[in-house]
């Protein structure tokens, strides 16, 4: 079903009505593959549809003239990955697969007839735009405030949980299929820093990492090192 991750997520955040879950899975009008490292999205784009993530990873990132690349957001099955193009029309960034994926195509008419009928619906959808921009909150402060290792371990504390809230992690471990250049794109370090930080995390015994899987070995360790804490992501189910 190719809107169940983004179901699971939606009723992360409140229940929701069977009529509900009939229209997030109708909302898809069709579905497309991208491969690895093509753009889905490119900047200065004016789409009429948002995309959501069925399956794989992709990343949010803007170029700068020197062609350095900064990644500002990681997306997991189940994210719209530019639902705000719904409201603001215009790109200012662009958005990459890192790994092949499939992307269902939501049309804009859609989800503004949602605004329109279905306000509860529409209030989870604002829901996810506001965790978005909570996700962005705490990468810029972990970027200019916490430590390579802090950065580091944070990001790992996000990316278990949100893969957690879609059924893509067992136990303690998970996929990420990220290039050690790729994390150091979106921690802002450099290959060479990256590989140290990740090598101290090992030595320290609160993960392991090999090929695309990580495994947590210390959760509440880790979370200390990194002072997570989780409310940025509104994983409480609540009336919203």
């Amino acid at each position: 079903m190719p809107a169940a991750a983004l179901i699971r997520k939606f009723e992360q955040f409140d229940r929701i009505s069977d009529r509900e879950r009939q229209l997030l899975e109708e909302i898809i009008v069709r579905q497309r593959a991208v491969s690895r490292g093509e753009d889905m999205l490119r900047e200065g784009d004016r789409p009429t549809e948002s995309t959501v993530l069925i399956t794989g990873f992709a990343v949010r990132y803007s170029l700068l003239r020197n062609g350095k690349r900064q990644i500002t957001a990681l997306h997991v099955p189940g994210d719209f990955v530019d639902l705000h193009s719904f409201l603001v029309k215009k790109m200012d960034h662009a958005v990459m697969a890192i790994t092949p994926c499939t992307v269902g195509m939501v049309p804009h008419e859609t989800l503004h007839g949602i605004s329109e009928s279905h306000p509860h619906l529409a209030r989870l959808l604002a829901v996810n735009i506001a965790v978005d921009g909570a996700i962005h909150r705490q990468w810029i402060v972990a970027m200019g405030r916490r430590s390579a290792l802090e950065h580091t371990a944070h990001l790992l504390c996000e990316l278990f949980l949100r893969l957690q809230v879609v059924g893509l992690t067992e136990g303690y471990s998970f996929k990420l299929p990220l290039t050690q250049a790729e994390l150091g794109d979106s921690l802002g370090l450099s290959t060479v820093h990256v590989n140290r930080v990740l090598q101290d995390l090992r030595k320290e015994n609160l993960i392991t990492w090999r090929g695309e899987t990580v495994v947590i070995t210390d959760w509440p360790r880790l979370q200390e090192v990194a002072e997570f804490d989780p409310t940025f992501l509104s994983l409480e189910v609540q009336p919203r």
